[in-house]
């Protein structure tokens, strides 16, 4: 048996450069190309101390390569700082792509992408749109921008605190020639108790227009494009972050090899502590039945 390997990467994505990490698990042959999965992570988030590097550590438990990587404007990663913006966000998931594909270690017809909230909405957006994706994992992820909003503020005042913050950025930028940076809780709140869970390297504030492209983003008119490549939603069913029925209604969507899975516990973050076992063992059961690693 051989041991996990850990390698530091850079890849380039519409010209700026991009930094990842790619997990090889042991057990390999020499010689033998393995399936992988991309790593995405979270709203202004990072592929370190994060829920992104939890999900490529129980990839390479599980048999599988991974690459995690900071999307641009993100972590180590080329791009102005918190310029994020989720078709951006589906580029360098696709220029990952090629990226991995080319590793001699890999099987390039058996990638798929683990996404978790921002990352799972971008992951169900690549693959549908690019018939390349093998196999896709969504955790506690978005389909429609504009309904996940409303459901993160819910009430009439905090759905016109919302609104407000989008229209003032708008004049903002048509005023100022720039954006205005806003925190990211104004734009997705989390309660104080979850957000110990947040990557110490993620950023704490976002221009508007990351707002923006959230609310306009919907990956649900794209979900169906999948089948038969297999799919799974997952999801804390009391998730206080981003709504539950998001995936719900993705997976009305969702063709067949589809799979809705819901669990309760710590909302929104699977992978802390307590939540773990429980959801490496669903999620493992979902890729056993549909994208083996062996």
């Amino acid at each position: 048996m051989g041991t996990n390997v850990e390698k530091t990467c850079t890849f380039e994505s519409d010209g700026l450069k991009l930094a990842g990490i790619l997990h090889l698990p042991e057990g390999r042959k020499a010689g033998e190309k393995i399936p992988a999965f991309l790593v995405l992570h979270g709203f202004a988030g990072s592929k370190d101390d994060s829920h992104a590097e939890l999900q490529a550590h129980m990839m390479e438990e599980f048999g599988y390569a991974a690459l995690r990587f900071d999307m641009r404007s993100c972590g180590e990663s080329e791009g102005a700082k918190g310029q994020i913006r989720c078709f951006d966000q589906v580029a360098d998931t696709k220029n990952a792509f090629n990226f991995l594909a080319s590793q001699q270690e890999i099987d390039p017809k058996r990638i798929g992408v683990i996404g978790h909230s921002f990352g799972a909405a971008v992951a169900v957006y690549t693959a549908g749109i690019d018939e390349r994706v093998a196999c896709v994992v969504s955790s506690c992820g978005w389909g429609h921008g504009e309904r996940k909003f409303r459901g993160q503020h819910p009430t009439p005042e905090a759905w016109a605190r919302f609104t407000k913050l989008l229209e003032d950025g708008r004049r903002h930028r048509e005023e100022k020639g720039e954006s205005m940076w806003v925190s990211r809780f104004d734009v997705v709140p989390i309660p104080e108790h979850l957000r110990k869970n947040l990557s110490p390297r993620s950023l704490m504030e976002v221009p508007v227009e990351t707002a923006q492209s959230m609310y306009d983003f919907r990956a649900e008119d794209v979900v169906g494009n999948i089948a038969p490549r297999p799919l799974l939603l997952f999801h804390m069913a009391n998730d206080s972050v981003t709504p539950s029925e998001q995936s719900m209604r993705m997976f009305e969507k969702a063709g067949t090899n589809a799979e809705l899975m819901m669990m309760s516990g710590t909302s929104h973050f699977p992978l802390s502590p307590e939540n773990a076992p429980r959801t490496k063992a669903i999620i493992k059961g979902f890729l056993d039945k549909f994208f083996p690693s062996a």
